[in-house]
């Protein structure tokens, strides 16, 4: 292979054949090419695109630079990947859910940056929580409890982990067949056999529009099934935040109320979380399983109704080092500055834009302006109102809560307010998927 020659061929707009991009992943890993031409490559993909059988190709290098899981015989493996966004917090539902149903769930996960939160901060709020699993105490972990929840270790698609820090620098970062090969080599040396995708579109996503949307959940779909995996996207709403709570130690207690069967007027309040959380757990359970959407939809139900999936969290929690208790009385006894805002005029909750909302979470410091950057994790936001909720003036309509930056409350609480439309029209309760990739 001569490396010119390769980016040279993609440059232009022809197809790579899978040895090429075999080779060149293999010699960026081993430190043969240089990161220089590395993001030459990526920056030809990122302008010319590729196919998908270049992105399956693509995946698979990226896949085979590290350490890949086999998890044999048993339950059936299955994995769920969100996009992310404001107020995310359903993975903490959906895959102990899943878990639950019968299936195994060895989850890599991220952390956040920027206004999008990471899974893997918000369980590091409960003390002694163990995110950093090595590859050995994984299996552990998911022999136990069949499932773990923890970020990409060292040894697996150390390719991915490479390329990312130069896509971050370069400008790559939206390629869709970059995205989908990042996402998908990560999930498939995890081992996981089935894959569900929620693909968030809108004002708080990285995808903001629908074409945006579809056109990486076909990306994603299309290569995983090239892959011999079997999956399904679903595109879902990301204009408004994901339930009441925005931050990371308030999510995961918002998590843990959505998992409890004795919080049931909280449930009711946040349907649309629960019914997405229960969609993609079940999607998950109808591939992996070989059941009918209706007959997995059934048994997600039952066992989030049982209180099944909220023991499942709290055994994995445990499998991790983390102590629930001691997260109990941590929140109670956190020293943290609050500020409510009220509501200006009545009406009716109209919209509530995820992007400023995100804006306020970091800048009350619950995110990462750059890697490295600490979290405070009792940072953030607790919503009195969803979208199409009335309200009258001097109503509460949110507290900015953060125990490292009291400065930043009053003119993040300005920002919050201006998030928030109140007008005359009422927007019924509408189901957050929007569009179904298979």
């Amino acid at each position: 292979m001569i490396i010119k020659e390769v980016i040279d061929k993609k440059r232009e707009g022809h197809s790579l054949d899978s040895a090429e991009i075999r080779d060149f992943i293999k010699g960026f890993t081993k430190g043969e090419i240089l990161d220089a031409q590395m993001s030459a490559l990526a920056m030809a993909i990122c302008c010319k695109g590729m196919s998908t059988r270049e992105t399956a190709d693509l995946t698979d290098s990226m896949m085979r630079s590290g350490v890949m899981l086999d998890w044999g015989e048993g339950l059936p493996t299955a994995d769920k990947h969100s996009t992310g966004g404001i107020g995310d917090k359903l993975s903490l539902i959906i895959q102990p859910l899943a878990a639950s149903c019968g299936l195994r769930v060895p989850s890599l996960t991220g952390r956040g940056l920027g206004i999008t939160g990471g899974t893997a901060d918000k369980l590091e709020t409960i003390p002694g929580y163990n995110a950093s699993l090595n590859l050995e105490e994984m299996k552990a972990v998911v022999e136990k409890t069949s499932l773990a929840m923890t970020v990409q270790t060292a040894e697996i698609c150390p390719a991915d982990k490479k390329l990312y820090a130069l896509r971050d620098v370069t400008g790559t970062v939206a390629s869709v067949p970059l995205i989908t090969a990042s996402i998908l080599s990560k999930k498939f040396a995890e081992g996981a056999e089935t894959l569900v995708f929620d693909v968030k579109c809108g004002k708080g996503a990285f995808m903001k529009t629908r074409e945006e949307a579809r056109e990486l959940a076909r990306s994603l779909v299309d290569s995983s099934k090239a892959s011999k995996r079997k999956s399904v996207a679903l595109i879902t709403d990301m204009d408004n935040p994901l339930g009441l709570k925005v931050g990371n130690a308030n999510e995961v207690e918002e998590a843990l109320e959505m998992l409890d069967p004795n919080c049931r007027e909280k449930q009711l309040r946040l349907k649309e979380e629960i019914d997405l959380s229960v969609e993609l757990a079940s999607r998950m359970v109808a591939l992996a399983k070989g059941l009918s959407l209706e007959a997995a939809r059934e048994l997600a139900r039952t066992k989030l109704a049982e209180g099944a999936a909220l023991e499942k969290f709290t055994q994995m929690v445990a499998a991790q080092g983390g102590d629930l208790e001691a997260f109990k009385t941590m929140r109670e006894k956190a020293k943290v500055r609050r500020f409510r805002i009220s509501a200006m005029r009545s009406g009716f909750v109209e919209a509530i834009d995820s992007a400023r909302v995100g804006l306020v979470s970091l800048g009350l410091g619950a995110g990462r302006e750059k890697s490295g950057d600490v979290i405070d994790i009792h940072a953030g936001i607790d919503f009195e109102v969803k979208v199409g909720d009335r309200v009258s003036v001097g109503a509460p309509l949110a507290t900015l809560v953060t125990s490292t930056r009291p400065e930043a409350l009053e003119a993040n609480a300005a920002m919050l307010l201006k998030s928030i439309a109140i007008g005359h029209n009422r927007k019924e309760s509408t189901s957050l998927i929007l569009e179904t990739i298979e």
